[in-house]
């Protein structure tokens, strides 16, 4: 029990100073990190550390500028939470496309050698792409080399994860975040991606006390008059800037009146666009993104993509909102993951927020905009592969042994 008190003062000192400065995951959960770490810290077994750099969300840039141009607060924040959990490896999930960010942390590993004093086996890998990889049971087992797909659960990654050791797993901000309380230097912002309607779309840095006026200033200005934002990306809440108007973009702040920011994005709907056919055309990705293993993704996410497409191009002919809205309900909380809560949150939030345009659709079919609307990235789907044989393919894999600990 004595060898055990070095870690439980580093644990509490930890998840301490992580509660004070409010510190939650921002993945999209907004989990409280400090809970997380004490449930791994909990179980028997020596823990493993991954970092969800997977990002599957198309609209997010967090990921690429994290791994390139904070990657020491990022591994700051795995250190910290390996010595506190003492663990003895750090994996790093990136996405197979991101061969320059993977070359970067690679490049920031090796000039850490503090990883290695403290007898850290830290690993670099790739897992397929998808939007679906990033769910935490889906990418230990693309870690493990087999298909990403998420696993029912309990047992959760905290209990039994990679290799069926108590699992820490978080995203690449979190772990940046993490560092920085471990550093003293965490000041209580944020990263999120702005989108759409905005002269300078990219990445910027908010406060609690941001406003939706100042993330548009942040962002040069909106280019176009804006029918509706959308938060926290191709999961998340449709709303208008009316309703956004007298709120702080503050986590808990959004959550009273049932938003968030997700893994923090704000999306601006330029009225030049069609929102039918922008939600239509992201709900069949989405769709076709699902691991294809529950009926209510299988079914349910492709019927109702079916039905919004129908009203792009000949109307309510055969289907109506009514049906769109039921089948939306029909999936929430029935797959083995979030994905289709999401889609069915996107969707039956946009039937609010655009009602008279759906309408309009349903009773006329294609409008002028439909053909032309491209506003909302839907990246092409790359062939599946295995997380084992991804990491081969061009993509940098790095593994950095561990000299023995120093005692």
């Amino acid at each position: 029990m004595v060898r055990d008190r070095p870690r439980r003062n580093r644990l509490g000192q930890l998840t301490d100073a992580l509660e004070r400065a409010d510190v939650n995951g921002r993945g999209g959960a907004g989990f409280p990190t400090a809970t997380k770490l004490r449930a791994v810290a909990a179980q028997r077994g020596t823990p493993s550390i991954i970092v969800n750099a997977a990002e599957g969300e198309p609209l997010s840039q967090k990921d690429r500028y994290l791994l390139t141009g904070r990657a020491d607060t990022v591994l700051d924040g795995a250190l910290a939470a390996a010595s506190a959990l003492n663990a003895d490896e750090i994996v790093i999930a990136i996405d197979q496309r991101m061969r320059a960010e993977a070359a970067a942390i690679g490049r920031a590993i090796q000039a850490r050698p503090d990883l290695r004093r403290r007898g850290l086996r830290t690993i670099v890998q790739a897992v397929p792409s998808g939007y679906v990889t990033g769910q935490e049971t889906a990418l230990i087992a693309a870690l493990a080399g087999g298909e990403p797909k998420p696993t029912l659960t309990p047992p959760y990654p905290y209990e039994r994860g990679r290799r069926g050791r108590p699992t820490f797993v978080s995203n690449t901000e979190t772990y940046s975040h993490i560092g920085r309380v471990a550093r003293g230097t965490y000041d209580g912002t944020r990263l999120v991606t702005v989108a759409g309607a905005v002269a300078q779309p990219g990445l910027i840095e908010i406060t609690p006390d941001t406003t939706m006026a100042g993330v548009m200033q942040s962002a040069g200005g909106i280019t176009e008059t804006v029918q509706a934002v959308l938060l926290g990306g191709y999961s998340g809440t449709w709303t208008t800037l009316a309703d956004l108007a007298s709120l702080l973009l503050d986590e808990h702040v959004l959550r009273e009146h049932r938003l968030t920011l997700g893994a923090g994005i704000v999306f601006l709907l330029g009225g030049s666009s069609c929102p039918v056919a922008e939600v239509a055309r992201v709900t069949a990705w989405m769709a076709a993104e699902s691991a294809g293993q529950c009926g209510p993704c299988v079914h349910g996410l492709g019927a109702i993509a079916g039905a919004l497409e129908d009203l792009t191009i000949q109307g309510g002919r055969f289907r109506t909102l009514s049906q769109i809205r039921r089948w939306s309900e029909m999936v929430e909380h029935r797959g083995a993951c979030a994905h289709p809560d999401g889609v069915a949150r996107f969707v039956t939030t946009a039937l609010a927020v655009f009602a008279s345009e759906f309408n309009e659709h349903v009773n006329h079919g294609a409008c002028d905009r439909c053909g032309d609307s491209r506003a909302l990235p839907t990246p092409r789907r790359r062939p599946a592969t295995t997380g084992s044989t991804a990491s081969h393919r061009g993509m940098p894999h790095f593994e950095f042994n561990p000299q023995p600990a120093l005692r």
